[in-house]
């Protein structure tokens, strides 16, 4: 009897997604664990591997299809002693593709780097949505470029290689009429951050407070604890993380999520930490960060934010969190506001530190001074409690012994 394959949710908010590149051709044998094709879900790009034995049959789906929901009839496996005569008979229609995947195919534990969907204009000219946009910066003509991708697909080491000959480069751009433009399809991931904060921002009634924390005192111990060893490098961030941790255990009102006619309360503080990565942004968790030093959620931390940047999170990295932080003190932002991440009810938005005058005991002098703003749902979060939760931030940041206790 044929296994019918179909589109797998490999990701929690996955609806859809684009079928990369099939590793396997008709007619190939499949056994267990065989990796079948490469998949771009909202999030990644993962390989997806088959649970079954068989001969591949018929491969429904093209690779560099995008947009196929999950549960559509991709692939269909022969089993032993079957030829294409079982195919006869069956129907390949979008509709009588079940909405639930069957569990005949599983995703691999390991995913790879994001691979740009292949994407293709009338004359089959094939390139990746990073090229097209790297060459639309430059303001190269992608159809002048050799690619050297799958296919002869133009990718993004074909575009930084790329040297525009003199006539191209002599032509000043026209000034005429509007200003020109390149349409470039969106990622999976970004169609999901584009939905899901419009959605945060439609239905979650956002407020928001604000602070400034002096950071002489974290500054002050950041520098001995890095100067003890050449085994860890302590940063800011990871003593912010530490601190909001140990602020949700003690201001627990604060660790809540709005569920309608309930609000769950959560007993351990798991941490989403923002990563921005090419087109677009991940929040892996630091899980039970109150239960951790400084150097093991620094260590974590680096750990998460590679997997990110390599396309290499898996579901469990970032599904979750009780409390979100984004921090673009490094980018030299001093402020700004966030949105909320649902279900999460709070998100701190970190700004950079700087050195301002301040007044202490009628006295002016200078500190290092860093102004945060947290985003608070006020279904889940009154004012009281918000201040609460960011005066104990406050406390923590600005005193970090006692984040040793």
């Amino acid at each position: 009897m044929t296994i019918e394959i179909f589109m797998p949710a490999l990701s929690p908010t996955m609806e859809s997604g684009n079928l990369v590149k099939w590793l396997v051709k008709e007619g190939d044998p499949v056994e267990s664990g065989t990796m079948l094709a490469e998949i771009e879900t909202d999030k990644a790009t993962m390989e997806y591997e088959s649970i079954d034995d068989g001969i591949m049959g018929k491969i429904i789906v093209a690779e560099g299809a995008e947009n196929v929901a999950v549960g559509e009839l991709i692939a269909i496996l022969l089993e032993e002693g079957e030829d294409a005569s079982a195919l006869e008979n069956i129907s390949t229609s979008k509709a009588e593709a079940p909405v639930v995947a069957k569990a005949e195919t599983a995703p691999v534990v390991a995913a790879t780097a994001p691979a740009a969907p292949v994407a293709s204009t009338g004359d089959r000219f094939f390139s990746s949505p990073l090229a097209r946009r790297i060459a639309a910066q430059k303001g190269y003509d992608i159809a002048d470029i050799k690619g050297s991708g799958p296919h002869g697909r133009v990718i993004k080491r074909d575009v930084e290689s790329y040297k525009p000959s003199a006539k191209t480069a002599q032509t000043p751009p026209s000034l005429d009429g509007d200003a020109p433009y390149t349409e470039i399809k969106l990622s999976n991931m970004r169609k999901t951050i584009a939905k899901r904060l419009t959605e945060s921002k439609q239905t979650v009634p956002h407020f928001y407070l604000g602070i400034d924390i002096e950071l002489d005192n974290l500054m002050a111990a950041r520098k001995e604890l890095n100067s003890m060893s050449d085994d860890y490098k302590i940063s800011v961030n990871d003593f912010i993380i530490r601190a909001c941790a140990l602020a949700l255990k003690k201001v627990p009102a604060a660790n809540v999520q709005f569920g309608g006619d309930v609000m769950r309360h959560y007993d351990r503080s798991d941490v989403s930490v923002a990563v921005a990565i090419e087109g677009g942004l991940v929040t892996p968790v630091i899980r039970g960060a109150e239960q951790k030093g400084l150097r093991q959620i620094s260590e974590e931390t680096k750990a998460l934010a590679k997997k990110a940047r390599d396309g290499k999170l898996m579901p469990e990295d970032y599904t979750g969190g009780t409390f979100s932080i984004s921090n673009l003190g490094m980018m030299g932002i001093k402020q700004f506001q966030a949105v909320i991440n649902p279900p999460q009810a709070s998100i701190l938005a970190v700004g950079g530190g700087e050195q301002r005058v301040v007044v202490k005991d009628g006295v002016m002098t200078s500190a290092m001074v860093m102004s945060v703003n947290l985003a608070c749902d006020h279904r889940a979060i009154d004012g009281a409690v918000g201040a609460e939760f960011l005066g104990a931030i406050k406390t923590f940041l600005e005193h970090p012994s006692t984040m040793l206790l």
